[in-house]
């Protein structure tokens, strides 16, 4: 069976169903075998011409339908369709019954021409149809005008239309639903990756804190009590050697924990110092300028404290981004004797702090001011509207960073 070649505008419109394009063969084929057997069977005079041309468009439909460059090339429709008009008209000549052929000439206009050519050339097929019936009907007076004449064709045509018209607007509904469910889809697969991704790095987080909160910390205080138990000994004490081995052995499995820490450590910190990572997350921030300067002298800093400035410098800029609406923004961490302070000022609109609601996911203030105390610091927010916004929280150092 022959497949009704389509241009690329209705390809993608009204791409007809396997259903109507097979019914719209039958009807053309179904038509053109009925007016050349009406010939046969009435005896017309030109029945012999009839079949001829009957065959003709039947052979030319096929040709052109089975023809790979009508199915790609707009113009090579064009061409199949005024070689097809041209039959037609050949067949309206010699034959009444040629006007039923208009029809399907109706939609394989609409379908293979933009919208406005296929509605002019529904109408010229509408014209030759009247002028086809109204020549033969004719008598010696003339022919016979009648209201069928005009209102068969002219309705017709007006169906036709109406059809395409309505089948491309409902195409284009389901089209822009299906896109919408792809991109529905598509949000959903990207959150569920997001939140996994945010879940294993909290999982991370809090490996990383639950280890150096009580393997390294309880390993670290074996450590010191050995070596006060070894002080504590007079130098030929026979237990020396023991303590000594077991300080030895509290010494590798600290080191060991120090490396499980280091390895949950969050991508951030992975590739450098926590300046580093403040210095990288301002460079990226879209939106306001944002700076970042150290103070003080840099040091070392227990995984647990970089990740929990870094995520509070995280979460202080994307208020910043989100809400701020500000031009510029800094970020100052500061290294003192016995604390570290992380501070992110803008310039922004700011807001009435007593009046803040909760924030919302990782990014609110009672998030920030809850990682700040558990890690014993202290977490201060001062804004006013119209006068910007200051994060703050300082966190005491520990005697004996690990």
């Amino acid at each position: 069976m022959p497949v009704l070649p389509r241009s690329p505008a209705s390809r993608q419109l009204t791409p007809v169903s396997r259903v109507l394009r097979l019914c719209l063969h039958a009807l053309f084929f179904g038509l053109l075998a009925l007016a050349a057997g009406r010939a046969v069977t009435d005896g017309a005079t030109r029945a012999g011409w009839v079949v001829a041309v009957c065959a003709l468009l039947a052979a030319l439909y096929a040709g052109g339908a089975l023809t790979p460059a009508v199915h790609r090339s707009p113009r090579a429709g064009a061409v199949w369709l005024g070689a097809l008009g041209c039959a037609w008209a050949a067949l309206l000549v010699v034959s009444a019954d040629g006007l039923w052929i208009a029809f399907p000439l109706y939609f394989l206009e609409l379908h293979l021409l933009r919208l406005r050519w296929g509605i002019a050339a529904v109408a010229v097929t509408a014209c030759a149809a009247i002028g086809g019936f109204l020549g033969h009907s004719g008598t010696a007076d003339g022919p016979v005008v009648t209201p069928g004449a005009f209102l068969g064709p002219l309705l017709g045509g007006a169906v036709a239309v109406a059809t395409v018209l309505g089948y491309q607007a409902l195409y284009r509904e389901s089209e822009r639903r299906r896109r919408l469910i792809e991109e529905l889809m598509a949000t959903r697969a990207e959150l569920a990756d997001a939140e996994r991704s945010a879940g294993i790095l909290a999982e991370r987080e809090r490996l990383a804190r639950e280890i150096h909160d009580t393997l390294a910390q309880g390993l670290s205080s074996i450590q010191l009590l050995l070596r006060a138990a070894e002080r504590s000994l007079p130098e030929d004490a026979a237990a020396l050697e023991h303590i000594g081995r077991a300080r030895e052995a509290a010494q590798e499995n600290l080191a060991e924990a120090r490396r499980f820490v280091r390895a949950l450590t969050p991508p951030d910190l992975e590739h450098g110092s926590l300046a580093a990572a403040l210095e990288r997350l301002c460079s990226a921030a879209p939106g306001p300028r944002v700076r970042f300067s150290l103070s003080g002298a840099s040091r070392a800093l227990p995984t647990p404290y970089e990740v929990a400035l870094l995520r509070i410098a995280q979460s202080a800029l994307a208020n910043v981004v989100r809400h701020a609406r500000a031009g510029r923004a800094e970020i100052t961490l500061t290294f003192m004797d016995a604390s570290v302070t992380l501070d992110v000022v803008d310039d922004g609109h700011g807001f009435d702090v007593d009046s803040a609601p909760s924030g919302e996911g990782g990014f609110g203030l009672p998030a920030m001011r809850s990682r700040a105390e558990t890690l014993g610091g202290l977490f201060t927010v001062e804004s006013a509207p119209g006068q910007g916004t200051a994060v703050a929280v300082t966190l005491p150092l520990p005697l004996e960073a690990p």
